[in-house]
């Protein structure tokens, strides 16, 4: 009986000790890009806190100041790691002001640290909040970096992060729990009405120009295109029409002639558009962001 206790006692604190250990992965995110020693210096305070840590980067090449864009990389990719997986994302053009620095839990049971700035339009609409923390930055701040206020990537957002993905600290130790709301960046969401897809493009595929939209597959079989149908598409500019062409709904880029346009559903499965072997989005100048949105009907 006493061995059976002694046991049991093992296994609670085991269970104690694991329910809010994360899985030692951290992904990072921002618009520092490569040529200086910013990320590096992110990851040397992570892996200071614990060697143990995995760190990996999504991105460091988000354009300067690009809060939405850094929303959509997130919902691109998060469902794609494990549950218990820290992203830590910092494109943070108020850095230093009254901004909040927050930690989400999403309902998938990863973790984003980051400004509460925009950056969580995305995911807190796809993913959902399970729970919202202001960092406290007395207790979850690198030491003997109190002075510094223009650099909360590393001396804030690392540092909690790893302390959270080594299991040094529970999510409730984050800080203060927040009402489970964050600031939006207001948008086109995607709907069909009246016999058109309506939607925003949300980003390039940056490699090849192509424009991805946040029209899913479900909502392009309300159009019920077949391919080779012929799709029209118009193109806005914050409400002001800028471009107007049509395109036919194909299954592969090789559908049409090299330098012809293509309507497909990306990797995504999001209806975009693209030239085969060239840049739809350098070609007609159009751009991505909230303020970047389509009308699409069927010819």
């Amino acid at each position: 009986m006493k061995l059976l206790k002694t046991l049991t006692l093992i296994l609670m604190l085991f269970g104690i000790n694991t329910s809010f250990a994360q899985n030692k992965i951290i992904v990072y995110q921002s618009d520092f890009g490569l040529k200086d020693g910013a990320v590096s210096e992110m990851k040397g305070v992570a892996i200071g806190v614990s060697p143990d840590l995995k760190l990996y980067d999504l991105t460091h090449e988000i354009p300067n100041y690009n809060i939405w864009e850094a929303s959509y990389r997130l919902f691109q990719t998060i469902s794609y790691w494990p549950k218990g997986t820290v992203f830590v994302s910092v494109v943070d053009p108020g850095v230093g002001t009254s901004r909040k620095s927050v930690v989400l839990k999403t309902n998938t049971g990863q973790f984003i640290v980051t400004p509460d700035n925009g950056t969580l339009t995305l995911v807190a609409e796809t993913d959902g909040i399970a729970g919202l923390r202001q960092i406290d930055e007395v207790k979850n701040r690198r030491p003997g970096s109190g002075k510094s206020y223009t650099f909360h990537g590393r001396d804030v957002y690392s540092y909690t992060a790893a302390r959270l993905a080594a299991g040094i600290i529970t999510f409730e130790q984050v800080g203060p729990e927040l009402p489970k709301q964050v600031v939006k960046i207001p948008y086109q969401r995607s709907v069909f009405e009246n016999g058109k897809l309506k939607g925003t493009i949300d980003i390039h595929d940056v490699q090849y120009g192509n424009i991805w939209t946040d029209i899913s597959d479900e909502l392009v079989k309300k159009l019920n295109p077949k391919y080779g149908d012929m799709l029209h598409l118009k193109v806005f500019n914050k409400g002001v029409l800028v471009h107007e062409s049509d395109a036919p709904y194909s299954e592969t880029f090789g559908s049409v002639p090299e330098g012809k346009p293509l309507a497909y559903l990306n990797s995504l499965m999001q209806l975009s558009f693209a030239l085969n072997m060239g840049s739809f989005a350098d070609t007609y100048k159009i751009g991505s962001g909230s303020d970047w949105s389509v009308e699409v009907t069927k010819k």
